[in-house]
């Protein structure tokens, strides 16, 4: 009878122990609002769950004593021990904003939540560092969804190239800690003057479509805001070495004094990045610094920071004809020594974040950017009328075009947040000049009276550009909420004088648009939201299609319809959207004197796509991180000119517009000091015309697929070091030879066949490199 009872009592209390007992409980911010996305992990299961949108958590336990650690981005951890024997309801946590949750204000008026329908990606830091060798930002973005990068001098140095649903980089609105970076002229975004500025990015979020409201030029395919380093609670140093392939290095010195009496601390890097690039004497040699002085306390941060540098960058963005592709994809078509581009911008940012009660806060930005460079050319037989007859007929000469601006801006945005409603306000004013002329710093044969550096030509520029928004997030229900963004923006642009090719520019144009914003969400569940959005976007011309005769401005309406599925194992999002457009204008495949696209108005035109992101994590060691982007992009009704008759060619497909890209990563972590991650892409077919190559096949641009590996090691240490990382990195590992960017035009030939015209074309191709590597050093203390 005792051995009965004893096994009876051993069996109960098996089946006790055994059992799973419900713990949950809800996890707030300071303010007591629902934190949803924070992460409670069981610290001795090594497992967890995330919390809803209100904020709720519900873990399964066995019996018995744990750590339950909360972690939200922005906020401090926290950590309780529980003893679970029963259900228990109400372990709820309070967790409070490291000092950068104050930073997070420099871009919470243009960026977007999971409360907001809106398609996108963000990039943390420690994801950033991972590929953080030496490489521009569009290349260290190439594996987000529907993206595509590019460079002139095919290694990723230099001038480097993003590409989003089909959209360049003239169309992407690009904000750091929510300033405009996008030159307010050409609209272009030149990251070769922001040399290794991954190395002072905390995070980044890249939106696809319109997005929300931001700052600047209007998003039309995409919206990139960046936000720079956060202030560090603790004193720290960094020295980053890295070399590789094609004589590639950086070097790179950080650091900061962390918290000084409990407000101050000032922070900065010096960068030196330098390549030879894939392309023969395709060099990029940049330097580059960044200086942060801040104050902060439990309401209040006050930010002074100044980047930027310099860049020489010899020639490269003319590519190679299809015969000299094939002969030698490395050759450089281009002998003349100094056929560089010399450039230096300087950026000053002040911000005043102000948290002035648990529901109001509100932040000041102010900017000063500085820029000035030339890019010098070699020209032979030359035409004296083309220099202003500064040269005598038949010279030849070298020339200096010249950017001299200057961009002021000023932010101001607030915002009221309660738990069911947040709303943000803001205006943006900027004005920016610039002066264009050119000089001629030698001829072989000059025109009396002429001086070295005497000016064939100067225009002078001005742009301002006002806008106003609001937008909104509240509850309808339980189970929906609604987002409301409008905005007014009203842009004047002036020019007068002659360009570079001595042709007369005279603008003086303005523009008032409306661009409304609306949305849901449904969740379905937990874990399970559905949203649908739709946007306006108007944006007006920029300088090169003014020369061109463009003076009319594009309008683009998204409709986008998404899902989203998060657990602990699996994040899930996937969308449908539509961009239908009036008047886009598009890239006619052909480039102008300094590599920059031609755009012409196509009509009406769409692209109409499903995206899918998928992070699966199999394991404790392995995760999967898929994307694949498919879409149709077409002109609609599209007329051109061919063998000298206007032609209606319907719906071609629009160029630079590829209808498959496909991102994989396959990440192998078996241990948290190592990671080793095997990095796919597919990009399948695209045109560089909008002629569905009706004139010939030189306009399509082959599909390719490559493949990365890239691993980190991280060693602690006791002495000297708080740790030592190596981080490696072996592109197109497979060798492939691909070519993802070029240009294409089309010219009727008179000169052949007098009296008929016949339309012929010709092309350039920018090849990319084949297997390189990139291996890097940091030591931190």
């Amino acid at each position: 009878m005792k051995k009965i009872t004893f096994f009876l009592f051993l069996f109960v209390s098996i089946l006790t122990n055994a059992q799973n007992y419900t713990l949950s409980g809800k996890v707030y911010d300071e303010n007591k609002k629902p934190l949803e996305g924070a992460t409670v992990y069981v610290v001795e299961l090594k497992k967890g769950t995330t919390t809803n949108v209100k904020g709720s958590y519900t873990l399964k336990l066995p019996k018995g004593s744990y750590g339950i650690e909360v972690k939200y981005l922005g906020y401090q951890s926290a950590l309780q021990v529980v003893e679970v024997f029963e259900n228990s309801e109400g372990l709820d946590f309070y967790i409070y904003p490291n000092t950068d949750v104050l930073d997070e204000v420099l871009v919470k008026a243009v960026r977007a939540t999971s409360n907001i329908p809106v398609t996108y990606s963000n990039l943390n830091k420690k994801e950033i560092a991972k590929r953080n060798l030496g490489q521009d930002i569009p290349i260290l973005l190439n594996y987000l969804p529907s993206v595509i990068s590019s460079s002139d001098a095919g290694a990723g140095v230099g001038y480097t190239y993003l590409n989003v649903r089909g959209s360049n980089s003239e169309r992407i609105n690009v904000t750091i800690n929510g300033i405009p970076y996008n030159d307010a002229e050409s609209h272009g975004t030149f990251w070769v003057n922001l040399g290794d500025f991954a190395s002072s990015t905390q995070n980044l979020q890249l939106q696809r479509g319109v997005g929300t409201s931001t700052n600047g030029s209007g998003a039309f395919g995409a919206s990139l805001n960046i936000l720079t380093d956060a202030i560090s609670e603790k004193a720290y140093g960094e020295i980053s070495n890295s070399f590789g392939s094609f004589g590639t290095r950086k070097h790179t010195v950080k650091f900061s004094t962390g918290k000084i009496n409990d407000h101050f601390e000032v922070s900065g890097r010096l960068s030196n990045v330098y390549s030879d690039g894939y392309v023969d004497r395709a060099f990029t040699r940049l330097k580059s610094y960044f200086l942060q002085g801040a104050y902060s306390d439990d309401n209040t941060l006050i930010k002074a920071i100044a980047f930027g540098g310099t860049e020489v960058t010899y020639q490269a963005w003319f590519g190679l004809t299809a015969a000299q592709l094939e002969q030698d994809r490395r050759q450089n078509p281009y002998t003349y020594d100094n056929e560089v581009d010399d450039y230096g911008q300087n950026h000053y940012q002040f911000h005043w974040n102000e948290q002035l009660n648990e529901n109001w806060s509100t932040n000041v930005g102010l900017n000063y950017t500085q820029g000035a460079g030339f890019f010098e050319q070699f020209k032979d037989n030359e035409d004296a009328a083309d220099f202003n007859n500064l040269i005598v007929d038949g010279s030849d000469v070298i020339v200096r075009r010249w950017l001299d601006n200057n961009f002021y801006v000023v932010n101001f945005n607030t915002n009221y947040q309660k738990e069911d409603v947040n709303i943000i306000s803001g205006i943006s004013y900027s004005n920016y000049t610039n002066d264009h002329f050119g000089e001629v710093i030698w001829g072989s044969d000059l025109a009396p009276n002429t001086n070295i550096r005497d000016r064939y030509y100067f225009s002078d520029s001005k742009k301002t550009d006002f806008s106003v928004f609001s937008k909104a997030t509240f509850d309808l229900s339980e189970k929906v909420s609604a987002y409301i963004d409008l905005q007014g923006r009203f842009v004047n642009y002036q020019t007068a004088g002659l360009t570079s090719d001595r042709d007369p520019i005279d603008v003086d144009a303005s523009f008032s648009f409306f661009n409304p914003k609306a949305g849901f969400i449904y969740r379905i569940a937990d874990e399970n939201s559905l949203y649908l959005s739709y946007a306006r976007a108007n944006r007006e011309p920029n300088r090169n299609d003014f020369e061109g005769g463009v003076t009319t401005h594009e309008t683009l309406d998204d409709i986008e319809f998404g899902w989203r599925y998060k657990t602990d194992k699996v994040r899930l999002n996937t969308n449908l959207y539509f961009m239908n457009y009036k008047n886009q204008l598009v890239l006619t495949g052909a480039i102008d004197g300094v590599g920059a696209p031609i755009r012409a108005t196509s009509g009406k035109s769409y692209r109409f796509g499903l995206e899918i992101d998928a992070d699966i994590q199999l394991n404790e060691q392995f995760a999967i991180r898929s994307n694949a982007a498919l879409s149709s992009n077409k002109n609609r009704d599209f007329y051109a000119s061919i063998d000298g008759t206007l032609q209606n060619l319907g719906n071609t497909p629009l160029s630079f517009s590829p209808n498959v890209i496909v991102g994989n990563a396959f990440v192998y972590q078996p241990s948290s000091n190592f990671q080793i991650s095997f990095l796919s892409k597919f990009v399948g077919e695209q045109f560089m015309s909008n002629l569905n190559s009706n004139v010939s096949r030189l306009d399509v641009l082959d599909s390719y697929f490559t493949n990365d590996l890239n691993f980190v090691y991280e060693i602690d240490t006791e002495k000297i070091f708080d740790s030592i990382v190596i981080t490696g990195l072996i592109n197109n590992i497979f060798n492939a030879e691909y070519v993802d960017r070029g240009y294409y035009y089309t010219f009727d030939d008179t000169w052949t066949n007098p009296g008929t015209t016949t339309t012929v074309d010709g092309a350039g191709y920018y090849p990319q490199a084949t297997a390189n590597f990139l291996l890097g050093l940091t030591l931190k203390f």
